[in-house]
């Protein structure tokens, strides 16, 4: 499988000038390409280059590879949609391959610039060392808003031998706790929200000072800049305990042999309605897909198999008897089958029921790698699609 790893680079003053200048240029080079395949309305990379890549080299001075990376970058970036033109800010990331970009151990990258070949050193975190291949992909260079430079490395990294399991940990995500496993484990959401508050009434002020700010004629640009970095900080944050929450689970699940369940929750947005402006931000950051994507590749390295599925009455029905009633959940926290009486924390009842469904499936083969290989147009009833 393919994973990004973060390193920092650490430019002296001159490989920084140099790093910028580049980086312009390159975004530069994009725009222009951009509009010349907007007026053409191609964008195919073969097509493309055949269209700009002479005129791209000798107007803005690229490598032959630069001036490539520069078309395939727009290509990519016009094929997202159609009928809009691409654009590129000036400091917008760009991207470097093996061409262009060679890793001098664990602590040196030479990297192309327009004032030649620099060899600058870099900063590599312990997890990034154990999982980095010098033979690197594919890399981006981006200037951080606090003038720092990261390079964003693609690595191959072979992918875990699956463990074998019979068993899994259904995992309900919710917003009152962020995760409540089949175990009986939680992790509450209490921390989190209270930097939600924090940071959301903290935006609220600097908005309402802005607004008074440009009411007045002058212009909030300072405030402005601090919104952003609030913003920043709120979601770095999240990351961290979805990181940390993923972590913890698929380290749980593969120091007991078992699978890790959770629903599909693809679209959850769209079936809840949040009334209230802070039921709504409570709802817009209730980051399930990075929980998600956190826990499938962490799962991965670790050969721990993930099944997703339907999410449909889990909080309804009966962990103990089947039974599904809406009247079974009377709170948010408790649950109380009508039926059979049993009483369970309500969202470790619903994480029983997501355990539940993956054994099922899991015993169906639903999930495992050679699932896909077994549905044949034969056993499925239904005809190759040509």
């Amino acid at each position: 499988m393919q994973i990004t790893l973060q390193t920092q680079l650490v430019p002296d003053k001159a490989q920084n000038r140099a790093l910028r200048e580049t980086v312009e240029r390159f975004n530069e080079a994009a725009n222009w390409v951009a509009g010349e395949l907007f007026a053409q309305k191609v964008t195919n990379k073969r097509v493309a280059q055949k269209l700009v890549y002479r005129e791209l080299r000798d107007r803005f001075a690229l490598t032959a590879q630069t001036a490539i990376l520069v078309i395939h970058r727009v290509c990519e970036a016009y094929k997202r949609d159609k009928t809009i033109r691409p654009t590129f800010s000036k400091h917008a990331a760009i991207t470097y391959d093996s061409r262009v970009m060679r890793f001098i151990g664990l602590d040196r990258v030479n990297l192309w610039t327009l004032a030649g070949r620099q060899v600058i050193p870099i900063l590599i975190g312990k997890y990034q060392a154990e999982q980095f291949t010098t033979t690197a992909r594919q890399s981006d260079l981006v200037l951080r808003k606090d003038g720092k430079w990261f390079l964003l490395v693609t690595v191959d990294v072979p992918d875990a031998i699956p463990i074998p399991v019979s068993d899994f940990i259904g995992i309900d995500l919710g917003v009152v706790n962020i995760a409540t496993d089949s175990d009986g484990g939680q992790f509450s959401a209490e921390k989190v929200e209270k930097a939600r508050r924090k940071y959301g009434d903290r935006r609220r002020k600097l908005q309402q000072a802005a607004t008074s700010r440009s009411r007045r004629g002058k212009r909030p640009r300072a405030l402005h800049r601090k919104l952003e970095r609030d913003k920043a900080r709120e979601a770095r944050y999240k990351k961290d305990v979805n990181h940390c929450t993923s972590k913890a689970y698929v380290e749980t699940a593969k120091g007991t042999g078992r699978g890790l369940a959770l629903e599909d929750l693809q679209g959850i947005r769209d079936r809840i309605t949040a009334r209230g402006g802070d039921a709504r931000n409570r709802l817009s950051s209730w980051s399930f897909f990075q929980f998600r994507a956190f826990i499938e590749y962490k799962a991965q390295l670790a050969g721990v198999p993930v099944v997703f599925v339907d999410p449909a009455y889990t909080s309804q029905t009966c962990a103990a008897c089947g039974h599904v009633d809406r009247r079974n959940r009377k709170t948010q926290a408790t649950f109380c089958c009508v039926a059979c009486g049993h009483r369970d924390h309500a969202d470790r009842n619903g994480a029983r029921n997501i355990r539940a469904r993956a054994i099922v499936m899991w015993s169906d083969g639903v999930g495992k790698p050679d699932h896909a290989a077994r549905q044949t147009p034969a056993s499925t009833g239904t005809s190759p699609r040509l």
